[in-house]
């Protein structure tokens, strides 16, 4: 099982540097942010998939939702609830 910390205050956020966030929502263990291009990257506890990479995994890190990607998809909002995430998408 993979530890994934907590923090009570807030932290850096370790994106590629060309990547700028437009949009961000926090469930009640897991976090999504949308970039300016429509890529959805997530991180947090990952129990009911709820990270969106097709598995049950947390981490720490944030990742790309890379089946939005391969389906063309462009993410406009995200919303995350306590164990979900919920985005709009452009086709």
């Amino acid at each position: 099982a993979a530890f994934i910390s907590i923090q009570a205050f807030p932290a850096l956020l370790d994106l590629p540097q060309d990547l700028e966030v437009r949009a961000v929502s926090c469930g009640s263990r897991h976090t999504a942010a949308v970039t300016r291009g429509g890529e959805l990257y997530t991180w947090g506890w990952g129990k009911y998939g709820q990270l969106g990479h097709g598995n049950n995994i947390s981490s720490d890190q944030a990742r790309r939702v890379e089946h939005l990607v391969a389906k063309g998809l462009r993410v406009e909002e995200v919303v995350c609830g306590p164990w979900t995430t919920y985005i709009r998408v452009l086709e």
